[in-house]
């Protein structure tokens, strides 16, 4: 049903889906970004839980959505091009990360106003801002794969699959937007406006990866394993590397381990109830 609404709404076009799945995931991430609005002030432990739950959401989509299909139906059993492709993915975000120094989810130090005045801005510290600064381009780099991602999965033509991976991307993003503002904030940036609006920039990169990824493989269908293999690389490259490390030091690494494991049982359900 949910398949046939999509279709109905917004065509069959994989490159117009495409597009209309990157918009979702961004909105998503200004979802997340936006939450420091109402919610000025959360807490690591807080804060490692939400990003345990992105971790397993990606951890999950990147088998159910990428890597089993990429092998099953596109590679007709054949693992290689999508091992190739996993392969080339995390190759390409280790690559990334010598050019934008690891610059982890920014809530270790973190500076609070003083109880009385939690909405008092704090001065702008400069090496802390060039850290934000950093730290969103680290973002804006492990988005890249999300959107592609997404692309990707319309690109394939099938929708059952693609809707549950950009939901999953989706819900993940909240989670990452929430943290690149709350990161701006501890620099010192004078305005919550100012922080949301690096979390958006930082997702905005999804929607025009989210249509090359679509039209790349409808253009080259022999590329679609590869691509499938090269998304799911890149974000188990995210959740290893970056997230689990990052959740994991700070003394909630049991919080972060739970809300992994409620991720995956979340994209899981969807996979099965939407695929």
């Amino acid at each position: 049903m949910v398949v046939a609404q999509v279709t109905a709404w917004f065509g069959s076009d994989p490159v117009v889906n495409g597009l209309i799945g990157g918009v979702i995931i961004a909105f998503f991430n200004l979802l997340g970004a936006s939450l420091v609005f109402v919610w000025r002030d959360p807490s690591e432990r807080a804060m490692d839980g939400a990003l345990g739950f992105a971790a397993g959401v990606m951890l999950a989509a990147s088998f159910t959505s990428l890597i089993i299909p990429g092998i099953e139906t596109y590679s007709d059993g054949n693992p290689i091009p999508v091992l190739v492709g996993i392969a080339l993915g995390a190759l390409f975000l280790d690559r990334a990360d010598v050019l934008v120094p690891h610059a982890h989810f920014l809530l270790t130090g973190r500076r609070r106003a003083d109880a009385a005045h939690p909405s008092t801005d704090l001065p702008v510290d400069d090496e802390r801002l060039s850290g934000v600064i950093l730290f969103i381009l680290a973002i804006t780099l492990h988005n890249m794969p999300e959107g592609l991602a997404v692309g990707v999965g319309f690109g394939s033509g099938d929708i059952g699959t693609a809707i549950p991976l950009m939901l999953a991307i989706g819900i993940q993003n909240i989670p990452e937007g929430l943290a690149v503002s709350v990161a701006a904030i501890n620099a010192g940036l004078d305005k919550r406006f100012y922080a949301a609006f690096a979390g958006v920039r930082s997702g905005l990169v999804e929607i025009p990866l989210a249509v090359l990824g679509a039209y790349a493989v409808q253009s080259v269908s022999a590329l679609l394993p590869y691509a499938m293999g090269f998304a799911a690389g890149a974000m188990l490259f995210v959740i290893s590397d970056e997230i689990v490390p990052e959740t994991h030091t700070k003394g909630y690494e049991r919080i972060a381990t739970l809300g992994t494991i409620f991720g995956t049982i979340v994209m899981l359900y969807l996979d099965i109830s939407l695929g």
